[in-house]
């Protein structure tokens, strides 16, 4: 049978990684997870007692194809509350996790052929997705002086339909100041540019707070998720801030792409909403295990890396030790126990020297993985 074109995509390496990892473990072998960006904690108590008590009172069939209006309020809510934004409803749009979001965002907005500007390093799915979609992925090598964020520079010469950015970034954690993305939202305005900001990992911060793209411009898609900061990875529900004159494409697309996000994700959703102590509690287990990572892995010979502002993940420079990430990444894992993700997945041209570590479990598990990666790099 004919393959398509559309999907030859790449594979999502960590998710190679963590299949390697099950194994091991399924063998018998203690493994640290040091790979995949998850928080080791579950859904908040109380996103799981609100879907409890509605499994006993409601069937949870289709809800409407945006979501839950009581959800979509809830979300506009969190922007006034958050970033002192007022946001209708109606701009809100519930989604199957980011990834539901990303595949609306880029279909609304890109025809085939399309160019969409990309930092590297950055979240290989975005490139993989836009692929499948028939959309060219442009990549904007970053630098570490600009703490691995594009800026308006990178893509002057590049004729771009859209821009997409992330603060806090995925591999980097970095994130971007207040004129920095006033820089690259008026960079996108003059040439026609669509600007996508995905925020997912808003919430998990450091050392100030991050910039939501709504705070400075309507005219722009932004992308967010209960994933990271509320726990919930495998509950696949996520959701969109578009411009109101795009809310009924979106709305058609989503009718016919997903019917709706899970009901009962979006139920749970609500829950997470009411959780604010436990996340703050998992916030600072995050933050005494950045604190850690930057202390102790400079001890190791780690010490080329950009200290995150947010998300949970250090990205680090190894070429004093390889040009092959991947292989590095697989030698530790079988001789360490410790599972890492090769920069490959994150910059094609220059990832083959990097690995990324992500520090979103216990405390206890983190201080254990740098205790084994010290060993392996002392032998």
């Amino acid at each position: 049978m004919q393959n398509s074109r559309r999907g030859a995509v790449d594979p999502f390496i960590v998710m190679d990684v963590m299949e390697e990892a099950r194994a091991a473990e399924a063998a018998g072998r203690s493994i640290i997870h040091m790979e995949v960006g998850q928080p080791g904690s579950p859904a908040p108590k109380g996103a799981r007692a609100r879907l409890s008590a509605a499994m006993e009172s409601a069937p949870l069939g289709y809800s409407v194809a945006l979501g839950l209006p009581e959800l979509r309020a809830r979300v506009a809510q969190h922007y006034l509350d958050k970033h002192g934004v007022s946001l209708s409803p109606e701009r809100v749009v519930i989604t199957s996790g980011s990834s539901g979001a990303f595949i609306l965002a880029f279909t609304a907005l890109f025809d085939a052929g399309a160019r969409v500007g990309l930092g590297e390093p950055g979240y290989p799915s975005y490139r993989q997705i836009l692929k499948a979609l028939d959309v060219v992925p442009v990549g904007l090598p970053t630098s570490r002086e600009n703490r691995f964020q594009p800026v308006p520079a990178d893509f002057a010469a590049e004729k771009l339909d859209g821009l997409l950015v992330a603060s806090p970034a995925n591999p980097s954690g970095t994130m971007l100041s207040r004129s920095a993305m006033q820089a690259l939202i008026e960079a996108c305005a003059a040439q026609n540019t669509a600007f996508i900001s995905d925020e997912i990992y808003q919430g998990i911060e450091y050392e100030g707070e991050a910039v939501s793209a709504l705070e400075l411009t309507d005219d722009c898609y932004v992308i967010n998720s209960f994933s990271k900061y509320f726990s919930m990875t495998g509950w696949r529900v996520g959701w969109m801030v578009v411009p109101e004159a795009h809310v009924r494409l979106i709305e058609r697309l989503a009718q016919n792409m997903f019917i709706c996000a899970p009901h009962a994700s979006q139920v749970a959703a609500l829950g997470a909403f009411d959780s604010a102590k436990e996340l703050e509690d998992n916030l600072k287990v995050y933050t005494a295990n950045r604190a850690m990572m930057i202390e102790e892995l400079p001890k190791i010979g780690l010490q080329n890396f950009a200290p995150p502002d947010g998300a949970f993940y250090i990205y680090v420079d190894v070429s004093h030790i390889t040009q092959d990430s991947r292989a590095l990444a697989s030698d530790i894992l079988q001789k360490a126990g410790v599972a890492l993700t090769p920069g490959i997945d994150f910059d094609p041209a220059r990832g083959q020297t990097t690995l990324r570590l992500s520090y979103a479990r216990s405390t206890e598990e983190i201080r254990e993985g740098l205790r084994r990666l010290k060993a392996y790099f002392a032998s």
